[in-house]
């Protein structure tokens, strides 16, 4: 499979070179064409020409399809060696590979026809990494620590390209980097652009590190929230160099300070208004969950163009336009809806930072943007590794006595040596005005190196770093429900002590702020249906009968309780891990430790005894009811779970005969309802299941009891379409603790 997908790599990268060679082929034709003589380029066709050649018309995007085809397909290759993505960062792994594509298409032309260019990077590539970054954001960690986030992404990232710039300024002055063109104002532009820490980079580096949420939150938020600054400090030191430091007064100064909040504010506040606008679209969206995840999309680029031609920070803007929307629109949207913007978020997300990481490399192989100044380079990653440690570590000391839970000494320098930098640093540098700033290939090219020593070096080394230090991982599981309450109940304590203490922190604040959600955003943003169905005492009902079924199967399949449906050995059924001292006074004294609970029931005089021997007598004498049964469940009724072939714009169907699933499923307990009348359980032997006459098969309406075990019926019964009842009709009681358990169920349904 490894070397199928090199051989496809291989094949589409010679059709991408061949491609682009008569692509520039054609273009010099063209152009040789067109200083001639007009009338020889007129070709006159004298037959009709059944196939023709029209690579000029269909050229680019043909290329640009070849390109994410061999980007997905360098995905695939380190994908299929799992060990090599566990060492090394799957970013550094694409940036290897598209210096090898990038050389590659370099040696067949002797020029670089492809780069990553601002225009598609700002404008295609990176918007759906945002959104995937804002929309699935876990909003409560990250405004609880917004305070820590904003001191970071504010004053570090100032305090970064501050101290770089003039750090550099300081050693030319001492004429350590020889002869080179470069005023104070342009050291501080090439320190802005360098200061921000890349959003792309920290997501693909450290979801793979798996640090602690904490720890994650803090510099992923840093990322994308120093977007404002960065863009901020670019566009006032970009526009000085153009003013000229003589020309440069207080008003200037209070001009780009003041643009800082415009920036910031007026980009969080254009995603705030395109939530609104979302939810409200969803809100009376009906009866169309085709339709409805292309909402989501659209608003959400439009949200980001509105921000970027009103020289708002677009990342602000599409970050808060997540965060705000994602809980009405969930709420209101179909649930296949949300798993359509689940699935397609993560694909274009991930796509484009495959592309963004590949492009990358391939760029860095073009000798007409290459400039070396070693002094330069080595002092430009000297500065910003020592100065991004002096930043954190000083912010966290002023952080740290204000934090409920201060962060420790490692979480700094993990802090400290994860500021990544990427392709937005390096486009921003491939976007400075030759004409102004006579060493921009240098600044590109140092530029360069910095991203490649953080994302390749620093990515490859965190990883051992966060393991040597003994750094908190992450660890992703569904919390039980003891813990959701203790959770809760640790809030409304926190909100009692500051309520007492007449003090108004966060907690205070979010208590404030979930009250006015619940009667007023709720009420507003989401359907009425929505509404009722977010009751949580209903979820948490429901969730915890999911699980109940869940952990049942699994076990009984773990201790045998399952095994006599596929063995004709004995099958004890261990309730006792589930029952615990609710059957204890079942047990006699002096019963070993070690008899199984299957035997305790069936010995004891209760129904449950009586159930059990049913159980076990006909298990002996329905061989042919099971193999009925396991071919019912392997063939027929799994068949009829595929799509018609049919077509129909707004809906997707299935196969369901309610008249066939109906009869299955008569049939079935039919025939186990007989084999409890063979038994000595003193039921009467009545009728259960009248027989329908043939003219009346679709007119029969009854009840029908049944009691059974869940793994019986699994496959033909939804819990949509049955509901839990008593069995007194059949002649015995259900104990209480198996009705809570699920370890039996009863089923009731109108056939």
């Amino acid at each position: 499979m490894f070397k199928l997908s090199l051989l496809l790599i291989a094949v589409v990268l010679v059709c991408c070179v061949s491609a682009t060679g008569e692509k520039n082929g054609s273009d010099s034709s063209v152009s040789q064409n067109q200083t001639g003589n007009v009338a020889n380029t007129i070709y006159k066709n004298t037959t009709f020409q059944i196939v023709t050649w029209n690579w000029n018309i269909i050229s680019v995007p043909y290329l640009v399809a070849l390109w994410v085809l061999v980007c997905w397909l360098c995905k695939l290759v380190f994908g299929l060696k799992h060990k090599l993505i566990t060492t090394i960062p799957e970013s550094a792994l694409l940036i290897c590979s598209g210096l090898v594509l990038g050389a590659i298409v370099w040696g067949a032309n002797t020029v670089q026809t492809f780069s990553l260019q601002p225009t598609v990077f700002f404008y295609f590539l990176l918007p759906q990494i945002i959104l995937d970054a804002g929309y699935f954001m876990p909003n409560k960690l990250f405004f609880a620590n917004m305070g820590s986030i904003l001191v970071f992404a504010v004053i570090g990232t100032c305090w970064n390209a501050a101290t770089v710039g003039l750090s550099l300024w300081g050693v030319y002055l001492g004429g350590i980097m020889g002869d080179l063109k470069i005023s104070l104002l342009e050291f501080l532009l090439f320190g802005s652009l360098l200061s921000a820490v890349d959003p792309v980079a920290v997501i693909a580096v450290f979801e793979e590190v798996h640090v602690n949420d904490v720890l994650f939150i803090i510099v992923f938020g840093e990322s994308l929230l120093n977007d404002g600054v960065t863009v901020v400090l670019y566009n006032v030191f970009d526009s000085f160099v153009t003013i000229g430091a003589g020309n440069i007064d207080a008003v200037e100064i209070i001009k780009g300070v003041g643009s800082f909040f415009v920036v910031a504010f007026g980009g969080s506040l254009v995603g705030v208004v395109f939530a609104i606008l979302l939810s409200l679209l969803t809100r009376v969206s009906k009866n169309i969950p085709i339709v409805e995840p292309g909402f989501i999309f659209v608003l959400a680029y439009l949200c980001y163009l509105t921000a970027e031609m009103l020289s708002l920070s677009p990342i602000l803007a599409v970050t808060f336009c997540g965060i705000c929307c994602q809980k009405y629109v969930n709420a209101n949207m179909h649930e296949k809806s949300v798993q359509t913007v689940k699935y397609a978020m993560k694909l274009l997300s991930n796509g484009s930072e495959t592309i963004i990481f590949v492009f990358l490399g391939i760029s860095a192989i073009d000798t007409t943007i290459w400039v070396w100044n070693t002094a330069f380079v080595l002092l430009t990653l000297g500065f910003l590794l020592v100065f991004r440690f002096i930043g954190v570590f000083v912010l966290t000391w002023v952080l740290n006595r204000h934090r409920l839970v201060p962060l420790e000494f490692i979480d700094q320098v993990v802090m400290s040596y994860g500021g990544l930098r990427g392709a937005v640093a390096f486009l921003l540098a491939v976007m400075l005005d030759a004409n102004k700033i006579k060493e921009k290939k240098l600044m590109v090219s140092t530029t360069i190196i910095v991203v490649y020593f953080t994302v390749v070096l620093q990515g490859i080394t965190i990883k051992p770093l966060v393991t040597w230090l003994k750094v908190k991982r992450s660890v992703h599981y569904d919390p039980l429900l003891i813990v959701k309450l203790q959770s809760r109940a640790f809030d409304h304590i926190l909100i009692a002590i500051e309520d007492i203490s007449g003090q108004t922190g966060h907690n205070y604040m979010r208590d404030k702020w979930t009250q006015f959600d619940e009667k007023w955003l709720c009420w507003f943003f989401m359907k009425s249906s929505a509404r009722k169905s977010r009751d949580y005492l209903f979820s948490v009902f429901h969730q915890l009968n999911l699980n109940d079924a869940i952990s049942y199967v699994s076990e009984g399949e773990k201790k045998g309780s399952l095994a006599f449906l596929r063995s004709d050995n004995d099958a004890n059924v261990d309730f006792e891990k589930k029952i615990g001292a609710e059957i204890s006074y079942m047990t006699p004294r002096g019963t070993p430790d070690d008899t199984p609970v299957s035997i305790i029931l069936q010995d004891h005089d209760s129904s449950v005894g009586l159930a059990m021997q049913a159980l076990e007598q006909g298990r002996k004498v329905c061989s042919e009811d099971i193999d009925t049964h396991n071919m019912l469940q392997q063939n027929l009724y799994r068949a009829r779970k595929q799509h018609r072939h049919e077509y129909s714009k707004n809906r997707i169907s299935t196969n369901k005969d309610e008249n066939e699933v109906q009869e299955i499923f008569q049939r079935t307990m039919r025939r186990r309802l007989e084999s409890f009348k063979s038994t000595e359980m003193g039921i009467p032997n009545q009728k259960i299941f009248p027989k329908p006459k043939k003219d009346q098969t679709n007119e029969v309406s009854h009840d029908v009891y049944a009691f059974f075990f869940f793994d019986f019926l699994l496959p033909f019964i939804s819990t949509k379409h049955y509901i839990f009842t008593n069995t007194a009709q059949l002649g015995f009681n259900m104990p209480t603790y198996l009705v809570e358990t699920s370890h039996s169920c009863c089923i009731k349904k109108a056939i």
